[in-house]
């Protein structure tokens, strides 16, 4: 058990959990053995999602430092995940040392672990909140006492919509989150698709047992999440392919993932 607003939350480790099963692939350490089987029988339904995890972890990294240079001084990060360094709030910090970042997940595993890492106090705080809720992110006190709504902010919504169902509206969802967000703001989003595969049964088949399904979707039903944003260059594409730093590693092509930033311009 652990505590949040005063209410005990029950962890469950009986069922594997997203965040920990992304932490598995990605090499870290703060996963259980129901992670790491799932983990394994993802790969072995979809062998590219070791490096797939990897690229889109880099995707986050390179979208830090551009909203960074682009100004902005304010990030809220929804679905966080296990905190494996480098996290955001450590690329942007180190290009930027007054950068606020307010971290937001549902597992209080992940809370507990970010608790005992983050110590920069007043400039970055963890919130235990569900993305089903936006307006319950956006009025959390936590995350206001981080985050002022009436300057830029980069909204990162990275690998996680895909864990959305279509009946929790994931329209809705980012649409709520966008209309608290002033002109100048950014969204950086990433998705899991099944546009680059037959078959990805097995590999959606692997969250049917865990705290969240996988909710594949395609190109089309990805751009619409950006509606009221414009997509900068070179828009939605293959997380290895957005702005690449390095020759992307062999076989990107197969990657499942897109993603791209935004701005509000609004």
């Amino acid at each position: 058990m652990t505590q949040d607003g005063g209410q005990a939350v029950h962890i469950d480790t009986s069922k594997p959990h997203p965040a920990r099963i992304y932490d598995y692939l990605l090499g870290g350490k703060d996963y259980y053995e129901v992670d790491q089987q799932a983990g394994d029988q993802l790969a072995a339904a979809a062998p590219e999602v070791w490096i797939s995890v990897r690229a889109n972890r880099a995707f986050l990294h390179r979208a830090v430092r551009y909203v960074i240079d682009s100004g902005v001084r304010q990030i809220l990060d929804i679905g966080t995940g296990l905190p494996t360094s480098p996290n955001v709030h450590e690329v942007a910090q180190e290009l930027a040392p007054d950068v606020r970042v307010a971290y937001v997940d549902n597992d209080p595993i992940v809370k507990a672990h970010a608790d005992a890492l983050l110590s920069r106090v007043g400039t970055t705080s963890v919130v235990l909140a569900d993305l089903r809720d936006p307006q319950s992110i956006i009025d959390h006190p936590e995350v206001r006492g981080i985050i002022d709504f009436g300057r830029p902010v980069a909204l990162f919504l990275v690998a996680i919509l895909h864990f959305i169902r279509d009946a929790d509206e994931p329209e809705r969802i980012v649409a709520t989150l966008r209309d608290a967000l002033p002109a100048g703001s950014f969204l950086v989003l990433s998705h899991a698709t099944g546009d680059f595969a037959d078959d990805r049964s097995e590999a959606e088949a692997v969250y049917n047992g865990a705290t969240a399904t996988m909710n594949l979707r395609s190109r089309d039903r990805v751009e619409r999440l950006f509606d009221g944003f414009d997509l900068v260059e070179p828009g939605l594409a293959q997380v290895p392919f957005w702005r690449p730093d390095s020759t992307p590693a062999p076989g990107s092509a197969e990657i499942g993932f897109y993603g791209g930033v935004a701005r509000k311009n609004a």
